[in-house]
């Protein structure tokens, strides 16, 4: 069953900004990752999910229902953390979670002491003397406090150390178990890694790729580093894998290091180990795809994101099109 569900978003801010024809769905009881650097499009996105902008085409739909036109019936049973926390300057943090509670009509405090305990917050505290973690802590809390079925979290590990950050996580999973629908929007690779089913990787306010996870790690198209004892040992090898060229590619080769980097679907690993075991072996060991190395395939060229981080020798391009089924 779909929760969310976007069909051709589209809000154009002129100049290459904003999202363009942006399709995507969310089942029910899932934990989908938007994945992006900052100015790719995931807020933006969000915000037309909250129902807080309106498309100027597409429609986005939570609940099944037109966000714009419905969202204060929707934000009704959905939990919020938006990516930049603007907090009142005059109140302190129980003062502010007592009026989302009075605006929420939450009579029970189950979920909220949970929260408070979990995350080890101080509600006592000013909230114009608040770290920026703090404020991220708490805006966790008002988000999740009234325990709703669908959670939108941007950027929510923004300003956390790295222990709330993992203590977050396990929570994410947590609310997984309890069936809960979460859209995760982050350029944090491990936090999406490892709590999502699926990832969509949205560039330039386009999505580029959308996969399952599991795709991702469990990808037949593997990788090993192969390093030799000796000279002829490394030279014997490279002759017979070219002989097997229909089955094992041979993507680099360092002479000097004695080193091959070879790509091999699963089904033909047995043929690598063979030829290898012949050759005097130093060392073989397969060099996983990482989720950072798949996402920065579609980066590689941008000078403004930091140009050629890692092009893992095209393989993210060949795996792209395996990761879409």
């Amino acid at each position: 069953m779909e929760i969310i569900k976007a069909e051709k978003l589209t809000k154009d801010y002129g100049h290459n900004r904003g999202i363009f024809d942006v399709s995507f769905f969310v089942n029910k009881g899932e934990v989908f990752g938007f994945l992006g650097p900052n100015g790719a499009g995931k807020s933006t996105t969000i915000r037309h999910m909250m129902g807080f902008s309106k498309p100027q085409s597409g429609n986005i739909f939570v609940f099944g229902k037109e966000s714009f036109k419905n969202y204060s019936e929707i934000l009704n049973n959905v939990g919020y953390l938006p990516g930049e926390i603007a907090l009142p300057n005059s109140n302190n943090g129980q003062d502010f979670i007592n009026v989302m509670k009075r605006l929420r009509h939450l009579k029970d405090n189950k979920m909220l002491d949970y929260l408070i305990e979990k995350f080890k917050f101080n509600p006592m505290l000013e909230t114009k003397k608040m770290s920026l973690g703090d404020k991220r802590k708490l805006a966790i809390i008002v988000a999740f406090m009234h325990d709703p079925d669908v959670l939108v979290l941007d950027e929510p590990t923004s300003g956390l150390d790295p222990i709330m950050q993992q203590i977050f996580i396990d929570f994410i999973k947590e609310e997984k178990k309890r069936g809960k629908t979460i859209f995760l929007s982050s350029h944090i690779f491990n936090e999406v890694e490892e709590t999502c089913d699926r990832i969509a990787i949205i560039k330039d306010g386009k999505i580029v790729s959308t996969f399952k996870t599991s795709n991702l790690k469990h990808n037949q198209n593997k990788t090993f580093d192969i390093i030799f004892k000796k000279s002829e040992n490394y030279k014997n090898f490279i002759e017979k894998v070219k002989e097997e060229n229909k089955i094992i590619e041979l993507k680099e080769t360092n002479e000097n290091q004695l080193k091959a980097k070879i790509l091999i679907h699963d089904k033909n690993i047995n043929k690598l180990i063979d030829i290898a075991s012949q050759c005097d072996m130093a060392e073989f060991k397969e060099d996983k795809l990482t989720l950072q190395e798949y996402f920065m395939n579609f980066y590689k060229e941008d000078k403004d994101f930091g140009g050629v981080l890692y092009e893992r020798n095209n393989k993210s391009r060949k795996s792209h099109k395996r990761l879409q089924k």
